[in-house]
């Protein structure tokens, strides 16, 4: 029995019909331009500061002040392809990723890599309206395996983008800034000639300031007929993945000496195990196994991938818990998000993934903040000491915590369904 938010694929008034490979050629081509500048933007920071404390510094109040405005811009943006569609939204993205990383590129001052950044988070929302289009144009029974799909786009964006900005910031720091400016403006392209609508008329809602600042947004996120506590797991699922990010560059450099091109390498086998796991391995996980436990297990399968990180002795065992921790708990993010979007209204995908959004924009201000003290408190212990490995102790602890939430949600799930068919 379909239900009345339930949306299958449908042509819009334009005539061109939505269909998935359009979106992801869109996500793939913005997540090249964005993994582009992950392994120079630090090295690019760097050029403006004069010691190793002041460029961590400026490097934290960069990467915080595109969270902040990020964390305040998602939902509008999400509130606003839900009132004029998607496909305008997105092209004010592409318009401001162009923008800003030309911007970077030709800055002379560390004022404008800020106001940049801030200029950027506000105006981007790719990722929050790329998954409501995907709502829009999909059945709910098969939204997991649509946003697994999209999941391998951003995996294989993440495979091509950092090693290619490795090769091209070799040449010139500035290089791939430019590179990533002219992808952003083919994609801008791309979307205004052939990305087709996903959103008809008759389905969209009025927009409202006051449901859209962030706070107001979570809060409607966390009232969706009984998933608030899926909420909570995203957020602390997302802290995590935060908090490994900010960590990972000095981690691996403090305990086994890596530097840029092992960097560069290590997040080319987390893209590449991405793209396996969502592109090719979570339709046959789904055909197998329930929603829930692929979030289940997922979640514990992340907790445990932490710990393996802050344990590891060697280079290689990093790869090991890539690849092993990856294959059995890619899918836990597919599972939950389709899942959260499954509770909202057909009318409301663009703000529920904008307040999703907004959540991973607030995790990724809070993460610095974090990942900081805690690598500070044990960077003087020499590599082999189990202690190093803090921050991802730290994160085990958040995602175990995640996981026990889930666990208990889904069996309280289970049972109350249970109940509701027993005569």
């Amino acid at each position: 029995m379909r239900h009345a938010h339930d949306a299958p694929e449908q042509a819009p008034a334009g005539g061109r019909s939505p269909a998935m490979v359009f979106i992801m050629i869109t996500v793939l081509i913005d997540m090249v331009s964005i993994g582009l500048i992950i392994p120079v933007l630090p090295h690019l920071v760097g050029t403006f500061t004069a010691s190793p404390t002041e460029h961590a510094w400026w490097y934290g109040a960069v990467t915080i002040t595109f969270g902040v405005a990020n964390f305040f811009g998602s939902p509008v943006l999400g509130a606003l392809s839900d009132r004029y569609g998607r496909r305008p939204v997105l092209l004010v993205g592409f318009c401001g990723l162009a923008l800003s990383f030309f911007v970077t590129a030709l800055a002379t001052a560390l004022w404008m890599l800020i106001t940049v950044r801030l200029f950027s988070g506000a105006m981007q929302a790719n990722a929050a309206v790329a998954n409501a289009y995907v709502s829009d144009i999909t059945p709910p029974e098969e939204r997991a395996r649509r946003f697994g799909m999209l999941g391998a786009m951003f995996g294989i964006g993440f495979i091509l983008g950092p090693v290619l900005g490795g090769l091209l910031g070799a040449i010139d720091i500035r290089l791939p800034f430019f590179v990533a400016g002219s992808l952003a403006v083919v994609n801008w392209l791309y979307g205004f000639f052939v990305l087709p609508e996903s959103l008809p008329r008759e389905r969209r809602q009025p927009f409202r300031w006051s449901r859209v600042h962030p706070f107001a947004a979570l809060g409607t996120l966390a009232r969706l007929q009984g998933v608030g506590p899926l909420v909570v797991v995203v957020a602390l699922a997302a802290l995590s993945q935060f908090t490994l990010h900010t960590s990972w560059v000095l981690y691996t450099k403090f305990k086994f000496g890596w530097g840029p091109a092992e960097v560069g390498w290590s997040l080319f086998a987390v893209g590449a195990i991405s793209a396996l796991v969502q592109g090719v391995l979570l339709r046959h996980m789904l055909a197998r196994f329930s929603t829930q436990a692929l979030a289940a297990v997922g979640l514990v399968s992340g907790s445990l991938s932490y710990l393996g990180f802050g344990l590891a002795t060697e280079g290689w065992m990093m790869y090991v818990v890539i690849v092993v921790g990856g294959i059995i708990g890619g899918g836990a993010a597919a599972a939950i998000q389709s899942l959260i979007a499954n509770a909202a209204d057909a009318r409301a995908q663009g703000s529920t993934m904008g307040s999703l959004a907004s959540i991973n924009s607030m995790m990724a201000v809070v993460a610095p903040m974090v990942a900081t003290p805690l690598l500070g408190l044990v960077s003087h212990l020499p590599p082999g000491d189990w202690r190093m490995g803090l921050p991802f102790y730290f994160c085990a602890a958040l995602q175990a915590c995640g996981a026990a939430l889930a666990i208990r949600y889904f069996r309280r799930h289970a049972a109350t369904g249970a109940a509701s068919v027993t005569p």
